[in-house]
């Protein structure tokens, strides 16, 4: 009981969080430049079926949600989450500084990262992650962002 407790307020405070980032009227909002939303969707997709499977994602002004499974090594092991989230992080840092012609962090040092338990938690999880501007009053249907992305097979059903 307790486990479903914390994990209700855990999805509670990430809902909040999400819907404060997505009314922030101030600071960087550097991914609706328009040279930078594309270099973070290509190295999304450059990493997809390499490290790991892409099933979503989503580029928002200030923060971007990403949906995927980390693959399998030759070695048996598993590429950690945590090193793709800093290489993607690194590398998409340093050409969209390059663009604004900036230098400095460009992402917050930490990243949220949850764990679907089932297939319908990660249908739940897709489903809130392509529908975030709509949620955020920029589009009135996910398709309509040109920053979201879901690998077919996942939104047949995105409501």
């Amino acid at each position: 009981m307790r486990e479903k407790q914390a994990y209700l307020y855990e999805r509670r405070a990430f809902g909040r969080w999400d819907a404060a980032l997505d009314a922030v009227t101030t600071g960087p909002c550097w991914l609706t430049e328009a040279h930078i939303a594309p270099i973070i969707v290509e190295a999304l997709h450059y990493r997809d079926r390499r490290e790991y499977d892409l099933l979503a994602f989503c580029v928002m002004s200030n923060h971007v949600h990403l949906v995927c499974t980390p693959l399998q090594k030759e070695d048996g092991s598993y590429y950690a989450l945590y090193r793709i989230m800093q290489s993607l992080k690194r590398h998409t840092a340093r050409q969209s500084n390059l663009v604004l012609q900036r230098q400095g962090a460009f992402w917050q040092d930490e990243s949220y990262d949850h764990v679907a338990r089932d297939a319908g938690e990660l249908q739940r999880i897709i489903r809130y992650v392509i529908n975030n501007p709509v949620k955020a009053g920029l589009v009135s249907n996910w398709q309509d962002w040109p920053w979201t992305y879901c690998r077919s097979e996942w939104h047949s059903d995105p409501t």
